[in-house]
């Protein structure tokens, strides 16, 4: 009976110790899994202006590379269509109230979307804008396009194939759109200043946010005004309606000039066919890539830049197969059906 007592006694004291070493070097199971952190994952909610354009779905695309790359998981909601300003502002409140870590936001509306963007901040949801500006400080950065830059590159490639005269119009994309109000005001801007000899027939109709009203608006503009010289459009939707329009008016490709904005696979194939003389092409799977990446450099406590650029340039016949612009037409075209 002693040498039992005895051998208990000692066993109690063998798994005492096993305890204690346990606590003090982390090497018992509870300890190891509580040493060990877990990776860290933020929720990030990205929500664009639509989601049937292919400009979006490679702004997606850009987006989804990001959160794979920092860990970071990724909510993508939007409308189907550029024209649903309270469906975004509900969009970005049930964000607020899930309690996402931080936004990411193409603003439709650059007043309708500030009280959302500055309640989200107020909750500590950081905010990163991309594509269209806001009229608010508020959020952390501006990822996108210099649009105003990008309106004056259209403006100088229309006067280049119009030999510097002729009449022209401009189809304006949606009210509230400070994205495309700047890459018109560019254009505009351009014409005035270095290009007298163009008359600006019509700069005040707009296309609406759907291919369809684009094409009816398109339409009517070729038939008010058809003996036109050229015209410019300021975003992919707005584009594909004239391009369509132009296929249909019965006039040889190339009578009327175009220049149009974005670059997705069908105003390409319009390119190539002759309809446009000229493709203002972003970088949307940049403009998500950076927008995701920046908005996790904020949650990390790092500085970001309050204004982050993304690459732009011109798509001509001339110039498509040069390395520097496939790498872009493949961004827009190619990445918006991966």
């Amino acid at each position: 009976m002693r040498n039992l007592l005895l051998i208990l006694m000692l066993l109690i004291g063998g798994l005492t110790a096993c305890s204690k070493e346990s606590a003090e070097t982390g090497q018992g199971e509870d300890s190891q899994a509580q040493a060990t952190p877990a990776a860290e994952s933020f929720e990030i909610a990205v929500i664009p202006k639509g989601t049937a354009h292919p400009f979006w779905k490679a702004v997606h695309a850009g987006a989804e590379k990001a959160g794979q790359e920092a860990g970071a998981k990724i909510f993508w909601t939007g409308a189907e269509n550029e024209d649903d300003r309270n469906q975004q502002i509900e969009v970005v409140r049930n964000f607020i109230s899930r309690g996402v870590d931080a936004i990411v936001l193409a603003p439709l509306d650059d007043t309708a979307l500030v009280r959302p963007v500055e309640e989200a901040i107020r909750r500590n949801i950081p905010v990163v804008i991309i594509d269209s500006d806001l009229k608010s400080e508020a959020y952390s950065s501006f990822v996108a396009t210099d649009n105003f830059e990008g309106g004056r590159l259209a403006a100088r490639r229309l006067a280049q194939v119009l030999d510097m005269q002729g009449r022209i119009l401009m189809l304006r994309y949606s009210e509230g759109s400070a994205s495309t109000r700047n890459r018109e005001d560019g254009f505009l801007a351009e014409m005035k200043e270095d290009y007298p000899e163009i008359e600006l027939v019509s700069t005040n109709q707009y296309a609406g946010v759907t291919k369809e009203s684009a094409y009816q608006a398109s339409q009517n503009m070729l038939n008010k005004y058809p003996d036109i010289s050229g015209v410019f459009t300021p975003n992919e939707s707005s584009s594909f309606g004239m391009l369509r329009a132009l296929e249909t008016s019965g006039k040889k490709p190339g009578t009327i000039k175009f220049v149009g904005f974005d670059a997705s696979e069908g105003l390409l194939e319009g390119l190539r066919e002759g309809y446009i003389q000229g493709l203002v092409a972003q970088d949307p799977f940049q403009m998500g890539y950076k927008g995701v990446l920046t908005a996790v450099q904020v949650l990390k406590g790092e500085t970001v830049e309050k204004r982050i650029p993304t690459r732009l340039l011109i798509v001509t016949d001339e110039n498509m197969e040069n390395p520097d612009v496939i790498e872009v037409i493949r961004t827009e075209a190619e990445r918006s059906r991966e």
